[in-house]
């Protein structure tokens, strides 16, 4: 009896696992269709069932899972916000800005990160931007993903200024509006998908700028 129970709790871990993954596989093939469908028909023309057709899953199982296209929409922009490492890139970001003293690494860093973020993120939020003109919905996530990001300028500012890295005359709150206007995703839309920058050129623009500015 006791070797049976071992086996029965061995294969439920085992079957709890591959349930986790399958979920796990399910949720990416849906957020990957999600973007396709989106970036490609536009925010009102997706339909949360040629979405669902796509991943192949059902129409019931992503509303369970992500609550309709709003959901949806800010799903992705969480996914784009963690980055590409196995650790989400704000943590990342704080880790660099409170064990290094030199401002220039601490803003060549951010720019770094945001070459990382910017190719998923910008594209979600100028998603957003356009929807929100005609869908109430698209209007309040516009309102909500502005305001976490200036949230974010404005720890980053706060971490210049605590080190003392500010230009004369330059405020906390200057700095927090200069870091959410580079940030923005209209500016790489025009530098790397308009004018085909390189990624490696457009970190070289943040952190030049941010710092001439800045410093």
């Amino acid at each position: 009896m006791l070797v049976s129970r071992t086996t029965v709790k061995t294969n439920r871990h085992y079957d709890s696992s591959n349930r986790k993954q399958a979920a796990q596989t399910r949720r990416l093939a849906v957020l990957n269709a999600a973007r396709r469908r989106f970036l490609k028909d536009g925010y009102a023309a997706t339909t949360v069932a040629s979405i669902a057709a796509d991943a192949e899953v059902s129409v019931e199982t992503l509303y369970k899972a992500f609550g309709g296209k709003p959901g949806l929409v800010r799903a992705l922009w969480d996914a784009g916000l963690a980055g590409d490492g196995p650790t989400h890139a704000e943590t990342r970001s704080d880790e660099v800005s409170a064990a290094e003293v030199n401002p220039l690494v601490i803003i060549g860093n951010w720019a770094r990160l945001s070459t990382e973020v910017a190719p998923r993120a910008a594209p979600v939020l100028l998603l957003v931007g356009s929807a929100a003109a005609t869908d109430p919905d698209m209007a309040a996530l516009k309102e909500e993903l502005d305001a976490q990001r200036l949230a974010r300028m404005t720890h980053n500012a706060d971490v210049l200024a605590r080190g003392g890295h500010l230009r004369e005359g330059i405020t906390r709150d200057h700095a927090r509006d200069v870091l959410f206007t580079y940030t923005t995703p209209e500016i790489y839309q025009q530098l790397v998908l308009r004018q085909g920058w390189s990624l490696d050129d457009f970190a070289t623009f943040l952190r030049q700028g941010i710092a001439a500015t800045l410093l």
